[in-house]
């Protein structure tokens, strides 16, 4: 995708987060009118005519029947030198010549935003390819236009081809930059475990500056952590992390989101959580998200404050949280009931009483319930075979 340098982030990537802030309900008016200058500034300096239209269809923008012939008529024009170039390599020139004026065209078509035919000469591209490096940025190039249109099918192919690369060779380098597509993937797809592992993996290396900047990577970093990792490791690999803490403290709420969580400051914890609402949901890849990550949020910190004690009052907790009593016993009960806390309210007494699972108790009736799926396949099984 198109970047100034290697530090920016891809300008077609920036477009596409623009584009979901104008189609966002809580974007306010205002910022929407500066929005939609920012996108049809960026669609018209890379001549993104199919990509136009599409704005048009879903009434982002509005028609400029001009505009549009005259992106049109450059693209034919670009196209066709593109094109040109080409067949002049394929005459003239070697082999490397011939890769390069394919790729030319590759890069042209990813940045006017067309899809399917960039993907098309990209594998032509890949056809005249012969070093696995190289193959491997072809890969992200297909990762990153995957992106821009959220193709997760495409995205998780894409990766899966980029390890099946590495198995013959291949730079650290481009293996730690696959770990934060993969790990984006992963986040955007709800899988924030792997996410996490992939992020804390790739804090020392980080170079993928084409789809996000470095702050927004411990942004990400520190949110899948938290309802990820358990409290020793968070300790160490996050709340104690050098490159964590030089980055954190610019980023609105971040900062006492994390370390109100690990110190147990619980009213706090819930203020910063207010604050960072609005970025988690003004986010491209974690808007799907936004309700799930709240319920895993919360359940993290009510076990955290569960976990000290064999009782405790509801008044208690809800002074320790900042909130009512009604608030926590509305907020318990769904947790509970989900079976996402293992504890019991007595209403009559006001008072919680916690029932940790025993380790060893629970996966014998795991191992009890999974015998009988078992011997009811069995049976069933037995009952075909005698017919």
């Amino acid at each position: 995708m198109d970047t100034q340098d290697g530090t920016q982030q891809s300008q077609q990537l920036v477009l596409a987060h623009n584009v979901f802030l104008l189609k966002h309900p809580d974007v306010s008016d205002i910022e929407k009118v500066r929005l939609s200058d920012e996108v049809l500034n960026s669609v018209q300096s890379n001549d993104m005519t199919s990509y136009y239209e599409t704005l048009v269809t879903d009434k982002v923008l509005e028609l400029d029947q001009s505009l549009l012939e005259s992106m049109r008529a450059k693209n034919e024009e670009e196209i066709k030198k593109l094109d040109e170039k080409i067949a002049d390599a394929e005459e003239n020139l070697g082999e490397s010549e011939v890769r390069e004026a394919h790729l030319a065209k590759s890069l042209y078509y990813i940045r006017i935003g067309e899809k399917e035919k960039a993907l098309e000469q990209l594998k032509v591209t890949e056809s005249k390819t012969v070093a696995v490096g190289q193959k491997m940025d072809l890969v992200f190039y297909t990762l990153q236009i995957s992106l821009f249109y959220m193709d997760f099918d495409l995205i998780s192919k894409s990766i899966d081809k980029a390890k099946n690369l590495f198995e013959g060779g291949g730079d650290w380098e481009r293996k730690n930059r696959l770990k934060v597509y993969e790990g984006l993937y992963c986040m955007s797809t709800r899988n924030f475990k792997k996410a996490a592992n992939l992020f804390l993996d790739s804090i020392s290396t980080f170079t993928t500056y084409e789809l996000f900047p470095y702050d927004t990577f411990i942004f990400y970093t520190v949110l899948t952590s938290i309802i990820s990792l358990d409290r020793v490791s968070l300790k160490q690999k996050v709340v104690d992390a050098p490159e964590i803490l030089t980055v954190i403290g610019k980023i609105p709420h971040l900062s006492e989101f994390l370390n109100s969580l690990y110190d147990c400051q619980y009213k706090s914890f819930f203020l910063a959580f207010s604050g960072l609402t609005e970025q988690i949901k003004l986010d491209r890849y974690l808007h799907p998200h936004f309700r799930f990550y709240m319920r895993e949020v919360r359940t993290v910190v009510y076990s955290q404050f569960l976990e000290s004690y064999k009782s405790v009052t509801i008044e208690a907790m809800a002074k320790a949280f900042g909130v009512t009593v009604e608030f926590i016993d509305m907020e318990l009960s769904r947790f509970i009931a989900a079976g996402k806390l293992h504890c019991k309210i007595d209403k009559v007494a006001g008072v919680l009483e916690t029932n940790r699972p025993d380790a060893k108790n629970a996966l014998y009736q795991a191992t009890i319930k999974q015998g009988d799926f078992l011997l009811n396949r069995i049976q069933k099984l037995s009952r075909v075979i005698d017919l």
